[in-house]
């Protein structure tokens, strides 16, 4: 088996996020508590990761020792962080924004901290990557406190991007487009995929990444495999290969764009037609997008073009999933997703079509619904690429 190659970091991978002020950030921490009050919950939990990143500009790690935001839908935020944590949050503009630290050492009770800062709450919603370990200590902590997810109420802040945010996101695609731009130098017949892919990740880094996190090389039947990774295959004349590569900026906002090669003419005689299928389909789902239609409408747009070409049964995922601090949120692209979108809802639209044991194709741009239509933020073309076999 081969190891995969996400996770890989920059030398200057730092905890905080670049360029955001603090009145951007004050604004979050109240739109946050108001959306807390609004859910009727007392205070939201929120451990490091992309929601704390968010609300102070800096993700963080947890691992046995508590980190946790407390914001209360009245009152003043405390960050509770281990004493020997504290310096990773010594960018965080605590005091101007209005946030308490509170530290604790190892053998106090940092559920305790926590619990006597609510003062017996009846409804405590913690973030969706807290640890069990964590949300259960917690909740013993605080027993007469119902408990529940606060995703649905962050959700609804993240999943509207503002300007600097999408500026961010243009970024990330920006990069991540310089790279797809340079997959000649990588694929050539007689290398496997997992060379290609370390090279590939070293790419990401140098071209403005902090870090790599995930690398797709699917050639020939194994990109019939939505999330193949790599392999110890290697490469042949004729191959079809699936490129779907992302990481995380210094900013903290990702990159995640699919384009497909062939090393020479397709081996396949069946490959131009159907590519030339799956094109009109993203095309049509791009075309579809703007404030007002809903997220199953531009699924259904890229699934009625593939559908009437007989290749239905071959597009095997949603159209679209949001991006921003984390490369999957809200809002998903797919049936049965009624929301309605509006400006500022950043996406992919990566329609599919997977042919088992032979050959596989995906197209993915991350786009920004706007108010009369809509941003494309990768800019590579959508064509086949033939390369030199």
């Amino acid at each position: 088996m081969v190891k995969s190659i996400s996770g890989l970091r920059s030398e200057t991978m730092s905890a905080t996020s670049a360029g955001l002020d603090v009145q951007a950030l004050q604004a979050r921490l109240t739109h946050a508590a108001a959306a807390a009050a609004s859910a009727q919950v007392d205070a939201l939990l929120v451990s490091p990761g992309a929601d704390l990143r968010y609300l102070l500009g800096a993700g963080g790690s947890s691992f046995e020792r508590l980190t946790c935001l407390v914001l209360p839908a009245q009152g003043v935020p405390t960050l509770v962080v281990p004493k020997l944590e504290q310096p990773g949050y010594a960018e965080v503009p605590t005091a101007e924004l209005g946030v308490q630290v509170a530290t604790w050492v190892d053998g106090e009770d940092p559920y305790g901290l926590v619990a006597g800062l609510l003062d017996a709450p009846g409804r405590i919603a913690v973030t969706e990557g807290m640890s069990a370990l964590h949300t259960l200590n917690l909740r013993d902590a605080m027993p007469g406190a119902h408990q529940q997810l606060a995703g649905p109420v962050l959700r609804e802040l993240r999943m509207r991007k503002d300007a600097a945010e999408i500026a961010a996101l243009r970024r990330a695609g920006e990069a991540i487009d310089r790279v797809h731009a340079r997959m000649g130098e990588w694929l050539r017949p007689g290398r496997t995929e997992a060379a290609a892919a370390q090279d590939i990740a070293a790419a990401i880094l140098a071209e403005g990444h902090a870090t790599v996190e995930f690398v797709i090389v699917g050639s020939g039947p194994n990109g019939a495999s939505p999330h193949h990774e790599v392999s110890e295959r290697v490469l042949a004349a004729g191959d079809v290969v699936v490129i779907d590569i992302g990481g995380m900026t210094p900013e903290g906002y990702n990159s995640d764009s699919t384009r497909v090669y062939s090393l020479g003419e397709p081996a396949h005689e069946d490959v131009a037609a159907t590519y030339a299928v799956l094109q009109r389909a993203q095309r049509a789902a791009v075309d579809a997008v703007r404030a007002g239609v809903s997220a199953e409408s531009v699924d259904a747009a890229a699934r009625e073009v593939i559908t009437e070409a007989g290749f239905g049964e071959y597009f095997v995922h949603r159209t679209g999933h949001g991006i921003g601090l984390d490369v999957h949120e809200d809002p998903y692209i797919v049936a049965g997703n009624e929301l309605v979108l509006e400006a500022g809802m950043a996406f992919s639209i990566e329609p599919g079509i997977y042919l088992p044991g032979r050959w596989g194709a995906r197209i993915e741009d991350i786009v920004v619904a706007t108010e009369d239509g809509v941003l494309n933020l990768n800019n590579q073309p959508h064509g086949l690429v033939v390369l030199p076999a």
